[in-house]
């Protein structure tokens, strides 16, 4: 059986703006270049998929019927644009939760590599043949793990990272792009996809 290959991106700070949490479906809003970018995934041979650690519904600042609510908007964002995504998968756990029931060490949260693992599950993914996007380096400890080709991206909380953690990361970027749509392209290039 013929494996597939995606482009797993993370939501806040890469697709849509990082406000902090997002307790209310007002605040969000995606880039101005995102659909344009995911346009450009739904023409290729990858899947777009979103994988995002929502820890606000452990911390008690949202509850997790919020998060499909939010997702709605961002489906209806990136429709308005031509754009669509394969899946979404979010983790709302945080092992120093103030809400019990979410207070876990989840395998999920990133940079555990849960939620790649159910991805390549529901649609057969080869997670060493594809590219994971993100504003923090835990993107790109996810990366790591799962053998995938790491991006960070200087939007949200990327350029800060880049800026005043670079010296304190354990792993490296293969790419460092100024957002989604330059982090896209780069791996167009890569593929010789055009």
């Amino acid at each position: 059986m013929k494996k597939n290959r995606a482009i797993f991106m993370d939501r806040d700070g890469t697709v849509s703006y990082e406000v902090g949490y997002v307790n209310h479906p007002s605040r969000f809003r995606i880039y101005p270049f995102a659909g344009r970018a995911i346009q450009m995934i739904n023409s290729s041979p990858f899947l777009a998929i979103i994988t995002t650690n929502q820890a606000g519904v452990a911390r008690g600042y949202f509850t997790e019927d919020l998060i499909p609510v939010v997702h709605e908007r961002l489906r209806k964002q990136l429709a308005e644009e031509g754009a669509y995504l394969d899946a979404i998968y979010y983790c709302p756990h945080h092992p120093q939760g103030e809400v019990k029931e979410y207070a876990i060490d989840c395998p999920c949260r990133k940079p555990n590599p849960g939620m790649l693992e159910k991805a390549a599950s529901d649609f057969s993914i080869d997670l060493e043949k594809s590219y994971i996007i993100g504003d923090k380096i835990t993107d790109i400890e996810l990366a790591r793990k799962v053998n995938a080709v790491g991006i960070i991206v200087l939007t949200g909380y990327g350029l800060g990272e880049y800026t005043y953690q670079k010296k304190s990361w354990k792993v490296f970027p293969d790419f460092i792009a100024e957002n989604l749509l330059q982090a896209v392209e780069w791996i167009f290039k890569k593929e010789e996809i055009t």
